[in-house]
Formats: C-alpha cells, structure tokens, sequence
C-alpha cells in the first residue's frame, strides 16, 4: 500500500512537471523557458533533503541499516537484538546555523563532522537506509553536554580493531563517548560467536588472525544493535 502511494505521488508530479514543461515553453522564449526549467528543478531537489530533516530534532541518534555481507553483515551476525534493529553504524545529529550536520565516526574519515545530505548520499550509494532514534524526554538534558564531548572529539581516527582506544574510535564507541558523563549508554562484554553455531564467526577468525591478535571475545565494547535497544530511546522512523 505504502509502495503504491508513494508511486502515485511520483507519478502525479512527473505529471505536474512535464505540463509545467509543456506550457512554459508556449508562453515563453525558448532560452529563457530552459533557465527557468531548470531553476524549478534545482530548487526541488535543495527542498527534498530539508523536507526529509524536518523529522530531526537536535541530538537524534541516526541508525544505519546493516548489509547483509561483508564486515557489515558479519557485525549483525553477532550483535542483533531485535528483529527489526539491524544496524552497522551511528552518528548523532547537530543543528547548527540553520543546517543539519552528523557527527560520527566512520572508516573513511574518522570521527568526523558531515553535512547531513552527503551523508544521507553516502548510505544510499551504498543501498543503505538511516532510522532516526530519539531519547525519551527524561534523557534529553543530556544532549547539550553530548553535543558538546562529541565536537571535542573530531578529528581522531577510525578504530579498525574495534578494541576500546583512547587515541581512535569507532561508530558506537563515539557515541557511547559522547554520553558517557550522564551514563545514557553502558559498555557490555562484546561477543564474536555466531549465534547459529555457538562458535566464533568465521569472519572474525580471520580478521583478528590478520591483525596478529585475538580475538577480543568478552573484552568491554559496544555497537550500533546493542545502542539501539536502549530503554532510553525511542524509535521515530525512517529518514
């Protein structure tokens, strides 16, 4: 049903644009009809992302889904919670100057401050969707100082051994950073065992044995499944 109206709503402004298109060009000089085309255009696709950022408040915590292959698979095999949480990163939202920008730790760029379209480009070049959580009214004083911790911590580098480290950090591990003066979050003892065989995943086998190290089974972590569970957030929707 969902699909169906939103092809409906595509088709009536496809609709809407090709008889803008048609009657523009009748009434007006040629070139002059194509400036102003295009400058209708440009202008819709600058309204479509301030038009999704209109569910955002500021300190909403941003959900990535998970793939399904790759390292993003191989973290959800071991860390989902809920059946309808499936997630491979996090960053948390900041309105500033009257723009929305992610702060967030990521592979490509390290702990990092992202307009909010390039990030929203980035998840959807990669076939990925973005859930907004909110912090239930009684946690939201703590945004403030959150905010605040995790523009301190911009610049610092990716943690790729997902081992806690004071000098890089991880999606979840920024977060978690962020709110830890208020206690919002917990570090938990991280597992690596593939929940179907009771043993480690063989993803993770090889990816510590590459590193020449262990395999951190039961050491303190975190990751984006085990955030979104929180009893302190609330889910809002897709962005």
């Amino acid at each position: 049903m969902k699909h169906s109206l939103k092809k409906s709503k595509e088709s009536v402004l496809n609709n809407t644009m090709i008889n803008f298109k048609q009657n523009l060009f009748q009434k007006v000089p040629k070139a002059l009809a194509y400036a102003i085309f295009f400058s209708v255009i440009m202008l819709l696709q600058q309204c479509a992302p301030q038009a999704k950022s209109g569910k955002l408040k500021n300190g909403d915590l941003l959900f990535v889904t998970a793939k399904e292959t790759g390292l993003s698979g191989a973290i959800n095999n071991v860390t989902q919670k809920q059946k309808e949480a499936s997630f491979d990163h996090i960053g948390i939202v900041e309105k500033e100057n009257n723009h929305w920008y992610v702060l967030h730790a990521a592979p490509k760029g390290g702990s990092q401050k992202q307009h909010l379209k390039f990030f929203l480009a980035d998840q959807a070049d990669d076939g990925q969707k973005v859930i907004i959580y909110r912090l239930k009214p009684e946690y939201q004083s703590s945004i403030s100082i959150a905010l605040k911790k995790a523009e301190s911590m911009i610049g610092k580098p990716y943690n790729f051994n997902y081992i806690l480290d004071e000098n890089s950090y991880y999606c979840s591990d920024y977060i978690e950073r962020a709110f830890r003066d208020d206690h919002v979050f917990k570090l938990e003892p991280m597992t690596f065992i593939d929940p179907k065989t009771g043993k480690t995943n063989d993803f993770w086998t090889e990816f510590y044995k590459k590193k020449n190290l262990k395999v951190p089974e039961g050491e303190p972590g975190c990751n984006p499944n085990g955030l979104a569970a929180s009893e302190k957030l609330g889910r809002v929707g897709e962005l």
